[in-house]
C-alpha cells in the first residue's frame, strides 16, 4: 500500500460493522454501503479486486473498481467530469475546513447572538417535551408567505438577507449532490469529497471531546477532563450512508457517539428515530431530500450540531427542543411546507433567532420523578445517633449566563427562579451539616443565611482569597463555600479557613520551588474545616468543606491541593483531641438557635437536657465527614489519595513537578475514609454523574467519610434517567444548578471503651505460695 493511504478505523475489527435496515432495492449491498460509509481515502489502483455485487473485497481505503471513474482524477486534484452527473465539491469542503471542534463544557465561552431572548417568565404550566409550536401563542408575525422565496411582502420586493441567500444556495448544493446520486447512480457523494480531509485525520489525538482544554479565568470555565484522558485516538469521525434507498436507520448506528458527521441524505426515510440524541458530537446532519415530516424531540440532545440541513423533506412543525442547539449556524429548512411564522422568522431573522425564540418560548416540561432514597443498613440500634450530610455545587449566579449555558432557557437561568429551588430543595431534604460550594458572600448574608434561619441552621462562610484584593462591593460577588448546620442539635466549636495556595508558598520544603508559584499559587481556591459537638450525645465531629481546582492540565495542583485539606484536618484532629469537655450551661447558651431561645430566656422544657462532651484519645477516632466539588473522577490521584491514604511520589499526576515533601517522599493521610457513594456501585440506583452537562457527566462531587467511626445507612437516588434523555444538560427549570445535590446520612458507631486491667487478687495464701 501506498504511503499516506491509511484506513479511517485505527483497527478494523473482525466482525463486519452492524448493517443498517434499507429498502429491498439495496438489500444485496448493505455489507458495500456501511463499509463505504466507514472508509473514506483514494481508491486502489487497477490492479487491485474490484466490488461486485455483494462481495466486498475489504482492504485499506478502499472504494469499489465501479466508483473509481468520475472521481479519481477529482480526488487526486484533477479536473472533474463534466455533465449532469459530475460531483461537485458541496459545500466548499478544502481540507483540514472542518478541524474537530470542541465539546461544549462547562462555563466554556460560545459566540452566540442571544439578541430575541423572550422574558421566560411568561411559561407556565408543564405540559410534554415532545410539543411543537403552538402557533396561536406564537411570538411571530404571520404574513402570507408561500413555500416558495418568500420574496415580497405586501406587493413590495424583499431583499434577500446574506443568511437566507446562503440556505438558497446550500440547498442548491443539495440539490445537486441528489441529482448525482439518484439519476447518475453515485452514492456516497460526501464520503467522495471527505477523503482528501480525512486522509490526514490518523494522526491527531484528540481529547474526550476533540479540545484542548487550557486556559484560565471565571469566564473560560471547562470539565475537568484528566489528562490522561485525553491521549484517546479516533480515526474516523463521519459517515456517509446517502443515495441508499434506505427506508429505516437501524440502532447500531447510534453505538458511534463519536460521530462528527453524518450523511443519510436522498434516502427514502420518513422519520429519525429518537436515538439521533445518543449522538451528542455530531456539529454536521445532512438529511435532505427524504420523506421526513417531523423531527423527534431528541434532536435536542445533539447540542454541537453547527449544521443541521433538512432540505426537501416534508417538514411542517419544528419540535421546541431545536431550541437547545444553540451553536446552530444554519438550519437548512427550505423546501419543506414549514410553518409560514418560523419560516418568517428564520428567513428575516436568521437559523439562531428562530432557535432563542424556540427555546424561549418552550413549556416548562413535566417535572422528573422525585429521587428517591436507597437504604444501606435497615437494622440499625435506635440507641445510635444519626448524622445527616448534604453538599451541593449551586454554581454562582455570575456563572449562570446564556453565553455559557446556551441550551438552557433564560428564565430557567434567572437567579431569582433559581435561587427559590435551591432553597426549596435544601429544606426538603432537611440534612443536619449543609456543604455549600459556589455561594457568593452577598447571597450568603441577604438570601440563605436568613431564609435557612426559619429553618433552624447557622452557617459560616468565606469567599475565595481574591475577594481581598477587591473593593467591598465586588468583593461581595466573588463566590466561596458554605457550611450550615442545624443550631438546635450542633455546636460549632471551630472553624479554620483553607487558603491552598498560601499555605504552600510559606511551606518550607515548597517556597523555593517554581511550580508553587507557577501552577499552584494562581489557583485561589479554599477549604473550610469545623469541629462540631452534638447537644444530644456529646459526641464530637470534624466536617471539611473544599471546592478543587477544575482544570484537566492541573491535575498536579488538585493533589496538592487535597494533601494540604488532609494535612491540615490531621494536624487540627491531633488538636481537637485535647481540647477540653464544655459545660453544661455552655453548651445551653453557646449558639442556641431563636427559635429556641426566647428574650435571652432558658431552653424550652421540652428541649432536652445537653449531655456531657465525649473524649477521644487520638485524631482518627474523631467521626470524620470530607465534603465538596473535587472536579476529580474515581481514577484521579485525589481520589486515590482520599480512599487509599496514599499517593506515591512518582505518581504520573506530580509528572516533573516539584512540590517540596510531596513528590519527595509522597502523600499520606492516617484516615480510613470511604466515598458513601460506592455502596451504590454496580447496582441500578448506581449514581453516573453529580455534575451533567453537554460533553459531560461524570461523578466529581463527593461525600468522604470515616469508615471506622461512621456507617452509612441510606443514600439520596439518582436523577430520572427517562426525564434525562430529553434534557441536553443542566441546570433546568428542574435542576437550578450543574451539580445535583448528594446526600448521605450516617450513624455514629457505638465506642469500645478502653479495657481497663485489673490486677487479679489471689489472696494471702496465693500470695505467698507464688514466693
Amino acid at each position: 500500500m501506498a504511503d499516506g493511504h491509511r484506513p479511517l478505523l485505527q483497527s478494523f475489527p473482525n466482525t463486519l460493522p452492524p448493517q443498517l435496515s434499507s429498502g429491498t432495492s439495496v438489500a444485496n449491498s448493505l455489507v458495500l454501503n456501511t463499509l463505504l460509509s466507514h472508509f473514506a481515502a483514494p481508491p486502489l489502483p487497477p490492479s487491485k479486486t474490484p466490488v461486485q455485487g455483494s462481495q466486498a473485497h475489504i482492504s485499506r481505503g478502499m472504494y469499489g473498481q465501479n466508483h473509481q471513474q468520475a472521481h479519481n482524477s477529482r480526488l487526486n486534484g484533477g479536473p472533474g467530469r463534466a455533465g449532469p452527473g459530475a460531483l461537485p465539491m458541496h459545500y466548499g469542503y478544502q481540507q483540514g475546513a472542518h478541524p474537530h471542534q470542541q465539546h461544549n463544557q462547562h462555563h466554556q465561552a460560545i459566540q452566540q447572538d442571544h439578541s430575541n431572548h423572550g422574558a421566560g417568565s411568561g411559561m407556565i404550566g408543564p405540559s410534554n417535551f415532545s410539543s411543537a409550536v403552538n402557533l396561536s401563542s406564537s411570538p411571530f408575525s404571520n404574513p402570507n408567505l408561500q413555500n416558495g422565496h418568500g420574496t415580497t411582502r405586501g406587493g413590495q420586493a424583499q431583499a434577500l438577507n446574506e443568511h437566507w441567500a446562503e440556505q438558497l444556495r446550500l440547498r442548491k448544493d443539495a440539490e445537486r449532490a441528489h441529482v448525482a446520486m439518484t439519476e447518475a447512480h453515485q452514492p456516497h457523494f460526501y464520503a467522495r469529497l471527505k477523503a482528501p480531509e480525512n486522509r490526514g485525520i490518523g494522526g491527531t489525538a484528540l481529547t474526550p471531546g476533540g479540545s484542548n482544554p487550557a486556559g484560565d479565568g471565571d469566564e473560560d470555565r471547562r470539565r475537568p477532563w484528566l489528562v490522561e484522558k485525553t491521549n484517546k485516538r479516533q480515526d474516523w469521525n463521519n459517515m456517509d450512508m446517502s443515495g441508499q434507498g434506505l427506508r429505516v436507520l437501524s440502532t447500531p448506528l447510534f453505538s458511534y457517539t463519536f460521530l462528527h458527521e453524518l450523511y443519510i441524505a436522498s434516502n427514502r426515510l420518513t422519520y429519525l428515530p429518537s436515538d439521533i440524541g445518543a449522538l451528542r458530537n455530531l456539529r454536521i446532519l445532512e438529511a435532505s431530500n427524504n420523506l421526513i415530516s417531523e423531527l423527534p424531540p431528541e434532536i435536542g440532545m445533539c447540542t454541537n450540531l453547527k449544521s443541521l440541513f433538512l432540505f426537501d423533506n416534508q417538514i411542517r412543525e419544528l419540535p421546541y427542543e431545536v431550541g437547545c442547539l444553540h451553536l446552530l449556524e444554519m438550519l437548512g429548512i427550505e423546501g419543506n411546507p414549514l410553518n409560514p411564522t418560523m419560516k418568517e422568522e428564520i428567513m428575516e431573522r436568521g437559523t439562531k433567532s428562530l432557535v432563542n425564540v424556540l427555546r424561549e418560548q418552550a413549556p416548562v416540561p413535566m417535572p422528573p420523578s422525585p429521587r428517591k432514597p436507597v437504604v444501606i443498613q435497615e437494622d440499625v440500634s435506635p440507641a445510635l445517633e444519626r448524622v445527616k450530610a448534604f453538599t451541593w455545587n449551586i454554581l454562582c449566579d455570575k456563572f449562570a449566563t446564556s453565553t455559557l449555558y446556551g441550551y438552557t432557557p433564560t428564565g430557567a437561568l434567572s437567579w431569582e427562579y433559581r435561587r427559590e429551588r435551591i432553597i426549596q430543595e435544601i429544606r426538603d431534604r432537611d440534612a443536619d451539616i449543609l456543604c455549600l460550594q459556589e455561594i457568593a458572600t452577598d447571597v450568603f448574608r441577604e438570601f440563605f443565611s436568613p431564609e435557612l434561619a426559619q429553618s433552624d441552621y447557622k452557617g459560616i462562610h468565606w469567599p475565595r482569597p481574591k475577594a481581598k484584593t477587591m473593593n467591598e462591593k465586588d468583593a461581595a460577588g466573588v463566590d466561596g463555600c458554605a457550611v450550615f448546620y442545624k443550631a438546635s442539635k450542633w455546636i460549632l466549636l471551630d472553624k479554620q479557613l483553607l487558603d491552598y495556595a498560601n499555605i504552600a508558598i510559606n511551606r518550607p520544603d515548597m517556597k523555593n520551588h517554581h511550580d508553587i508559584f507557577n501552577r499552584v499559587m494562581p489557583k485561589d481556591n479554599i477549604g473550610i474545616i469545623c469541629l462540631f459537638e452534638s447537644r444530644f450525645t456529646g459526641a464530637r465531629m470534624i466536617v471539611a468543606n473544599t471546592h478543587l481546582a477544575w482544570e484537566p492540565t492541573l491535575a498536579d495542583v488538585k493533589l496538592v491541593q487535597t494533601a494540604i485539606l488532609m494535612e491540615n484536618i490531621t494536624r487540627l484532629a491531633d488538636k481537637y483531641v485535647r481540647w477540653p469537655s464544655l459545660k453544661e450551661k455552655e453548651k445551653r447558651m453557646i449558639q442556641m438557635p431563636l427559635s429556641v431561645l426566647e428574650d435571652g430566656a432558658e431552653p424550652k422544657k421540652d428541649f432536652p437536657d445537653p449531655k456531657p462532651s465525649q473524649e477521644y484519645r487520638s485524631n482518627t477516632e474523631i467521626p470524620l465527614l470530607v465534603c465538596g466539588d473535587y472536579n476529580s473522577t474515581s481514577d484521579s490521584s485525589v481520589y486515590e489519595l482520599l480512599s487509599m491514604g496514599r499517593v506515591s511520589p512518582g505518581h504520573n499526576d506530580f509528572g516533573d513537578h516539584q512540590y517540596g515533601s510531596f513528590t519527595r517522599d509522597g502523600v499520606e493521610h492516617p484516615f480510613s475514609m470511604r466515598s458513601a457513594y460506592v455502596h451504590l456501585d454496580g447496582t441500578p440506583d448506581e449514581l453516573s454523574f453529580t455534575n451533567y452537562v453537554p460533553g459531560f457527566a461524570e461523578v466529581i462531587d463527593y461525600i468522604w467519610y470515616s469508615t471506622n467511626t461512621l456507617e452509612v445507612v441510606e443514600l439520596l437516588g439518582p436523577p430520572d434517567r427517562n426525564h434525562l434523555k430529553r434534557v441536553p444538560g443542566f441546570p433546568s427549570y428542574h435542576f437550578p444548578a450543574d451539580h445535583i445535590q448528594i446526600m448521605a446520612e450516617f450513624v455514629i458507631k457505638a465506642r469500645k471503651d478502653k479495657k481497663q486491667i485489673v490486677e487479679p487478687d489471689f489472696g494471702s495464701g496465693s500470695h505467698d505460695r507464688r514466693h
